[in-house]
């Protein structure tokens, strides 16, 4: 089979929608199928490098960090070159500027066009326009005007699904939550390697560690976390919270650490190699999050692949990753941070077990049973295709 991916984003490590295209492409490789992916290039040239096509762009970082737009669109010849090797299905990753990309291509080829919606855009919405609900009530509009014309709707979890359905979206949806490399997860530190690691960033090993790990945005609410961490320290004589990763909002949250004086308590990794992610999970103790912006919480499933308990806000999300009192709990407010806290910190024998469970739960997110089930969705797709053809 023939696929395309489109996609805006392909070239940063700290997106999940780049994660989900990486996964899938590899996925689909290793079954046999000819994969390609066209996307914005994050410079003035495009070129095509092994199975990838890039078209120039100029950045629109004043809208959101990188995010870039293309400068050519349809007679471009990368784009040509692409209508001649004629995809059988294409995937678009994403509603904006790929999306047109998609859309063409699908035009000239008859393709038909299977879209993943990975991105609540009501959470970024107030960025653009600040007036209450308005933005909101656009991004519906706009999410129901995009995939009027697609033949299957991906979402990653049943709370887009939901939020999708709200929108008026008519289009056939299947649920189908991103993939993870549970191999790279399935890596282990010893206890002199987890140790060491530690000591490196000044956590000993009588520390109970708060661990986030993921792009520093402000919709990710991070610093709620940092407020609340301020709460309960002084319940706590060994308490620490690990911020791995970087972002627009880290400037924000390290001023923030300062006025409330937890510089010695609240540890900023920085950016860190993808390929080294697992090891910065394990030298946690406790996953916490309180983003509400999630579609599909790759680093929720991370984290419980890693032995995580979780500790985070209460969300649709974690429905398929947590299982509150078995390998977490949720919560609302600051007071039930503090008593999920409490119970996880109070108990070892209960963290040992969740740590388990939340490794048995994750094993059902491997990519092998991502590359699976979407491979089962364009074989539908283009079997009822052929089906209406023979029935015209």
């Amino acid at each position: 089979m023939k696929i395309l991916i489109t996609t805006d984003l392909y070239t940063t490590e700290t997106n999940g929608v780049v994660t989900s295209v990486k996964n899938l492409s590899e996925e689909l490789i290793a079954r046999g199928h000819e994969v390609r992916i066209l996307t914005v290039a994050d410079g003035w040239h495009s070129c095509q490098i092994g199975n990838v096509y890039y078209i120039r762009s100029v950045p629109l970082g004043v809208i959101y960090p990188d995010v870039r737009m293309p400068t050519s669109y349809h007679h471009h010849r990368l784009i040509k070159e692409l209508i001649q090797w004629g995809p059988q299905v294409i995937h678009s990753q994403c509603e904006f500027f790929s999306f047109q990309f998609a859309s063409y291509i699908s035009k000239k080829t008859g393709a038909p066009i299977v879209h993943t919606y990975h991105t609540l855009y009501e959470q970024y919405a107030p960025y653009v326009l600040p007036i209450k609900g308005v933005g909101e009530k656009a991004v519906g509009t706009l999410s129901k005007f995009r995939l009027k014309n697609v033949q299957r709707v991906i979402a990653p979890t049943r709370k887009v699904e939901d939020t999708l359905r709200s929108y008026g979206v008519a289009a056939p949806i299947s649920v189908v939550p991103s993939g993870i490399r549970l191999e790279q997860h399935s890596k282990r530190l010893d206890v002199s390697e987890r140790s060491a690691g530690r000591a490196q960033l000044g956590i000993s090993d009588e520390d109970l560690v708060l661990l986030n790990i993921g792009r520093l945005g402000n919709e990710k609410n991070l610093d709620e976390l940092v407020r609340y961490f301020a709460d309960v320290l002084p319940e706590y004589e060994n308490l620490k919270f690990l911020i791995v990763g970087d972002g627009p909002a880290r400037e924000m949250l390290e001023k923030l650490t300062d006025e409330l004086g937890l510089r010695e308590y609240v540890i900023f990794t920085g950016m860190v190699p993808p390929t080294q992610v697992q090891e910065y999970y394990q030298l946690g103790d406790i996953f916490v999050s309180a983003s509400t912006s999630e579609t599909q919480g790759l680093t929720y499933i991370e984290a419980a692949a890693n032995g995580l308990p979780l500790l985070c806000r209460q969300d649709p999300c974690l429905r398929d990753v947590m299982v509150s009192g078995e390998n977490g709990y949720d919560y609302t407010d600051v007071e039930g941070f503090r008593q999920a806290l409490r119970a996880i910190a109070a108990d070892l024998r209960w963290r040992e077990a969740a740590s388990e469970r939340s490794r048995q739960i994750a094993a059902s997110f491997g990519k092998d049973a991502f590359g699976s089930a979407v491979e089962d969705i364009y074989q539908d797709l283009l079997q009822n295709d052929n089906e209406e053809e023979v029935n015209a």
